[in-house]
């Protein structure tokens, strides 16, 4: 990598501080990306633990960790990665009641991969009140299958997708959008569930509560995670060029 970027790049993504919310199909393999470009602290907050339904994406579910804190299974595969990796691990949720806990204020960049519409508005809001950071979400990624729809644009320009919608009606209802603008991750893909929702099985940590159940493919989520820890590299590397 420091080959292709130069020192000075290496150096940066060293310094960088980066807080990632929500370690599911998309987060993890930010994380992971990031460890592996150099990123020299990481913030990893998400509250779930490991479940069966977790096992066709998630970068940590295998059936052998099925059961286990989502955010101490990854923290362990990226410590394997670079033990000089600084993590600070936290099996919370983000909401409006917590978000000072986190110190956003430390960090240089937030991941936003949060499935939950009210905490994701929150985050956003949060975020992008503080003019040193800089903010990269991502959108729905169930659902989509064609990897060659996903995309990145500023959140007011998205068209097509669900979860840009839905939150565009969180931020009028709620006092109105984020103080500055911020880049997405997304695809305008449009799929339906074909199969049936699963059940959980006696002694599943997975409750099947959730209002809808969408189905998802692990590639698809990987790139949307990929293509997030993409866009906090290619902005270290701008700034430290100095362009």
């Amino acid at each position: 990598m420091e080959l292709m970027l130069g020192t000075s790049t290496a150096d940066a993504l060293k310094a960088t501080r980066v807080a990632i919310f929500g370690l599911g199909g998309v987060g993890s393999w930010c994380a992971e990306s990031l460890v592996r470009s150099g990123v020299g602290k990481l913030l990893l907050v998400d509250s779930d633990q490991v479940c069966v339904t977790n096992v066709n994406r998630q970068l940590m579910a295998t059936t052998e960790t099925v059961g286990e804190v989502k955010v101490e299974v990854l923290a362990q595969r990226l410590r394997a990665i670079n033990p000089d990796v600084e993590l600070d691990v936290r099996p919370q949720i983000y909401d409006e009641t917590t978000a000072a806990s986190f110190g956003l204020e430390t960090y240089d960049y937030v991941i936003d991969a949060i499935d939950s519409l009210a905490c994701k508005a929150a985050l956003i809001r949060h975020a992008l009140s503080i003019p040193t950071v800089t903010l990269f979400a991502s959108m729905g990624a169930a659902l989509k299958m064609d990897p060659f729809q996903i995309q990145s644009s500023e959140f007011r320009k998205i068209e097509g997708d669900g979860l840009a919608r839905a939150l565009r009606q969180k931020f009028k209802k709620t006092g109105g959008y984020p103080q500055r603008k911020f880049i997405c991750v997304w695809s305008p893909e449009h799929r339906e569930n074909l199969g049936d929702a699963p059940q959980p099985d006696a002694g599943d940590t997975w409750s099947g509560l959730k209002a809808r159940i969408n189905g998802t493919i692990a590639h698809t989520t990987a790139i949307f995670g990929f293509a997030l820890a993409g866009l906090v590299v290619q902005d270290v590397e701008k700034k430290a060029q100095g362009r």
